[in-house]
């Protein structure tokens, strides 16, 4: 990956010293110190998603055009042919479900015509009647809207067909100004469990925007630009996300609600998604191909620490059954499959199951693969191996086994070898490996080779005896771990994602950078910019990598003492900026080193832990070091 990273900083003209001090020079935002301890857990705790949601959307299957009938008869496959009954519960309508806003109450109205269960002899329509059909199956029900006042499908649709009817302000669908009196009918009067909102509202229709022009519809200057996220308005779009959290709690006492956040990666909600929602976009629409999936996954693959019970990574819905996804390239579905379940992405049914076979509907209900993803752990995978050829991804699961995902993304056959210490496990004493496509089972020492089939991955459940007897490593809990403060100062796009071509514009235009803003975020047994950890010229293959100016917070389950390795990464490039590291358990100092310079070495940090809940890393340095100063959490480890 690095080569991708000097070619997108020799496009923009710098050197990554040059890069760093550019990001050094912007503003730390005002309020509290973001590093002072607070003895809290601050990733999102309310709503209900302990696992990664799953169930079924109407978009990939149908887009704009969704009817009634059409649902029901796929929520009668997922009954009938037991994917309920394997955790597919939810049931989301997606764009086009709506007629009209009313004036001048503002109230939602239904378009009865495609869902005849909504009419109602007064006209105002509702929902509850099909929602209490669902919960009478057993199923949650799920609703769409946008953050602006109009939505993606009035956006970029290509026609008007099944978009809101009537004047400007009845056209006007969106949640902008109406989220408390829309949250409160949604959930309250029409009793949906679910919802996802988008944001082109607050996107696509700026001034200069044709339907905007033409005066189709109304301008709302856009708080997002995909391809700058320096011109996005971060704290406006965090504002409205969090107005709408707030109504949902305020509207579902029970908590028993799931908050979806469709950003597809912009605004650096990588950041603070994770705080807001239960799950949140990293990746901009997926679609039926092969490249497109690749980019998708990559906006997650090395986030592990940004997403936990409550708050998931989204790469967007399954599109298996259609296009590279379909019955006759079911390597490729298997796949997609099983990354999605490793990363512990949402699981979400994109597909018109009136048309699945035995053997889609197979997979997709392949309980060992839902296992992975549903663990009560909660942990993502994290990559033992990265290459742009072979990736090994390994999950620490509720009971002590590892899950692993050997994935070959290309088109030539290779030969990959799992080591014990991808899946840090004693190389000298027997693992056994369950393969989960096959159930197979075999053992082995040591290492092991396979060979991986163009585009296949493999799936397995490993169990061995632990490298780290006493304990666990950090980097392999990342579901206990949020990253309070991650010390980016300049959000900047991560250039080591896929760029794949763009499906509704193809090769038009120069071609897509992806808008996910991940670049220099913390990562678990890597630096923050995809290398190894290695400090004064020693690699370290366990750790935390993160940028000076950070805080991590770390559950504690039961352990009694702390240990780490910590120093400032090889990789600096402020070599002259000292750092300093401390430990807080439950907001209370206990443990702190002395300032460390690069090329000094490593320093060991240890501390007692018995009786704290909730420990916090914090790194830091003096002035603004942006992404010049990378440091090492390394073989942070938590012992018995």
């Amino acid at each position: 990956m690095r080569h991708r990273l000097m070619a997108f900083l020799a496009a923009l003209g710098l050197t990554a010293a040059a890069a760093a001090c550019v990001s050094s020079l912007a503003a730390r935002p005002s309020g509290p110190d973001p590093l002072a301890a607070t003895g809290q857990w601050s990733a999102n705790q309310a709503g209900q998603a302990p696992t990664p949601p799953m169930g079924w959307n109407t978009w990939n299957a149908f887009y704009y055009n969704i009817d009634e009938q059409k649902v029901m008869a796929s929520v009668q496959i997922i009954v009938d042919s037991g994917l309920a009954a394997a955790g597919y519960r939810n049931v989301n309508l997606d764009d086009g479900w709506w007629l009209r806003r009313r004036q001048p109450d503002g109230r939602m109205i239904i378009n009865a015509q495609r869902f005849p269960s909504a009419a109602t002899a007064d006209g105002e329509t509702s929902f509850r009647p099909l929602t209490d059909r669902l919960h009478a199956m057993g199923l949650r029900a799920g609703i769409y809207s946008d953050i602006g006042r109009n939505t993606c499908g009035q956006a970029y649709g290509p026609d008007t067909s099944n978009q809101p009817q009537g004047s400007m302000g009845e056209r006007e669908v969106g949640l902008y100004d109406h989220i408390d009196q829309d949250i409160a009918l949604y959930f309250e009067e029409w009793g949906f469990d679910y919802i996802k909102v988008d944001g082109c509202g607050i996107r696509a229709f700026g001034a200069a925007a044709p339907r905007v022009r033409n005066g189709t519809y109304r301008e709302l200057a856009p708080l997002i630009d995909m391809h700058a996220v320096s011109r996005t308005d971060i704290a406006a779009v965090r504002g409205l996300f969090g107005e709408v959290a707030r109504s949902l709690a305020r509207h579902n006492r029970d908590g028993d609600y799931t908050y979806s956040i469709c950003l597809w990666g912009s605004a650096n909600v990588r950041a603070w998604g994770k705080d807001v929602g239960n799950l949140s976009r990293t990746s901009d629409d997926i679609s039926a191909s092969w490249p497109r999936m690749l980019t998708n996954f990559d906006t997650t693959v090395t986030r592990a620490l940004y997403a936990q019970p409550g708050a998931w990574n989204d790469p967007d819905m399954l599109f298996i059954g259609s296009g590279d996804f379909d019955a006759d390239h079911m390597v490729e579905a298997r796949s997609h499959f099983g990354l999605w379940a490793i990363v512990n992405a949402p699981l979400l049914i994109g597909f018109d199951l009136r048309r699945a076979t035995g053997e889609q509907l197979a997979l997709l209900g392949n309980r060992d693969i839902i296992a992975l993803n549903q663990d009560p752990a909660g942990h993502q995978a994290v990559p033992a191996y990265l290459s742009e050829d072979v990736q090994i991804l390994v999950k620490t699961l509720a009971d002590g086994d590892k899950g692993v995902a050997i994935f070959n993304r290309g088109m030539a056959p290779i030969e990959a070898v799992l080591t014990a210490a991808h899946l840090k496990m004693d190389p000298s004493a027997p693992i056994a490996l369950s393969d989960l496509w096959t159930g197979a089972r075999t053992t082995f020492e040591k290492e092991r080779v396979f060979a991986v089939a163009p585009r296949q991955t493999l799936m397995f459940r490993a169990r061995g005896a632990r490298a780290l007897a006493n304990g666990v490593y950090l980097s392999e809990v990342p579901g206990d771990i949020n990253v309070a403060a991650d010390g980016i100062v300049a959000p900047t796009a991560d250039p080591t994602i896929h760029r794949s071509v763009t499906p509704w514009t193809r090769t038009r235009g120069p071609g897509e950078m992806p808008s996910y803003a991940g670049w220099g975020g913390a990562q678990a047994d890597r630096s923050p910019f995809s290398e190894p950890l290695r400090m004064a010229g020693r690699i370290h293959e366990i750790g935390i990598g993160v940028l000076a100016n950070s805080r991590l917070e770390a559950r504690n389950r039961g352990f009694r003492h702390f240990s780490a390795s910590v120093g400032i990464d090889d990789a600096a490039a402020l070599r002259d900026r000292p750092a300093t590291f401390a430990v807080y358990g439950d907001g209370r100092l206990i443990a702190q080193s002395r300032a460390v310079r690069a090329d000094e070495g490593p320093v060991e940090i240890e501390a007692d832990i018995e009786g704290v809940a909730i420990l916090e890393l914090v790194t830091r340095a003096a002035g603004e070091t942006g992404l010049g100063l990378p440091v090492v959490w390394g073989e942070a480890r938590l012992l018995r």
